[in-house]
């Protein structure tokens, strides 16, 4: 009876040992999402800016090998305002394509560069070049469109950086390696004619122009996983403009609402006020790319159809339906007035 019992015991007890180990191994490949940093509760403080940039320095970023006269081409110049409080701004923003960052944006559809497919059956992939962030992690590929600049990091790491970051308006594949969770983030520039003042002649051409117009943003993003873009997603605005006044910028916690000026076009407000408009801006996190990053207290990502963006008639968009197909265009509160936005996202 004893030795009965005994092996009954010792087969228990090995059964045991081996669900625990399973579990063990089961733990150990099954990554985890990273710990977050604290959320700030304190809404950070408001810069206020008026009239044009003082100072240029970058007279255009953009490489254009297209000598097409009738492309839209702009000039994407930067610059640097003095707010009121004397902290020194960059217009529209600091980008990584202006600090010679990379890897640059491999081209869906650019006409600066010459690639055009006639749709999506004449897109390949196959020459995309893999960031690798996780060795061991998927090859997840994307095709996104920014309206006007993009930069999108995961985990952190850039994979990768809009090489026309006004007009011609183009589109971009990526690819990188990773394995969940991991969190994307993307920083969004809506640039500007007039540096400091989020405007820019519209239309290019015709007898009605008006050089001092508002423009509007957003961004769209497709991965192989299944990952879009939509109102999950989290986006804050940073460099708010043009304003009659900055006290249109009405501070309800962390988000920056401007409602009454109209989010999108055209029923938003156009401001007389041409080179005397003011702009609001908020310092952008040293760590937004992180995935540590606590965006807790950030406003949702608001979701924008084609034709508030005005990409009805865009090639570099609408060539490809089934690129994009189940995703939609975001941008923070107010597609027109926010300039410079930072959209996040964790997929699990």
């Amino acid at each position: 009876m004893r030795s009965k019992s005994g092996g009954f015991v010792s087969l228990k007890v090995s059964f045991l040992m081996l669900l625990a180990g399973l579990a063990l191994a089961g733990c150990q490949t099954t990554p985890s999402a990273p710990q977050l940093d604290a959320a700030d509760p304190t809404p950070p403080k408001r810069m206020i800016t008026q009239g044009p940039a003082t100072k240029i320095v970058a007279q255009n970023l953009t490489k254009c090998a297209n000598p097409n006269p009738k492309m839209n081409l702009r000039v994407a110049a930067v610059g640097e305002i003095t707010a009121t409080d004397g902290t020194v701004i960059t217009v529209p923003a600091v980008t990584a394509l202006q600090k010679g960052l990379g890897p640059l944006s491999h081209d869906l559809y650019n006409e600066c560069n010459l690639k055009t497919p006639k749709n999506s059956a004449e897109v390949s992939s196959a020459s995309v070049p893999v960031v690798e962030i996780d060795a061991d992690g998927e090859v997840i590929t994307g095709y996104m469109v920014g309206d006007n600049y993009f930069e999108m990091y995961v985990n952190g790491k850039l994979v990768t950086v809009d090489n026309t970051p006004f007009t011609p308006f183009n589109s971009a594949i990526f690819k990188f390696k990773v394995k969940r969770p991991y969190t994307i983030a993307v920083l969004g520039v809506d640039w500007e004619g007039h540096l400091g003042q989020g405007m820019e002649l519209f239309p290019v051409s015709g007898p009605k122009q008006n050089p001092w117009h508002p423009g509007d943003a957003g961004m769209i993003l497709k991965l192989s996983d299944g990952t879009v873009t939509d109102s999950s997603w989290k986006a804050q605005s940073f460099y708010i403009g043009p304003l009659n006044n900055p006290e249109e910028v009405v501070e309800r916690g962390h988000t920056h609402d401007t409602t009454p000026l109209g989010r999108v076009h055209p029923v938003a407000k156009k401001p007389p006020c041409q080179e005397k408009c003011y702009a609001v801006h908020y310092p952008i996190p040293a760590n937004w790319q992180s995935p540590r990053f606590n965006d807790a207290n950030w406003p949702r990502a608001y979701e924008y159809t084609d034709t508030d963006i005005g990409v009805n008639n865009l090639p570099a968009y609408t060539r490809y339906p089934e690129l994009f197909a189940g995703s939609r265009w975001i941008w923070s509160l107010n597609l027109v007035f926010d300039n410079v936005v930072i959209m996040r996202k964790t997929v699990q």
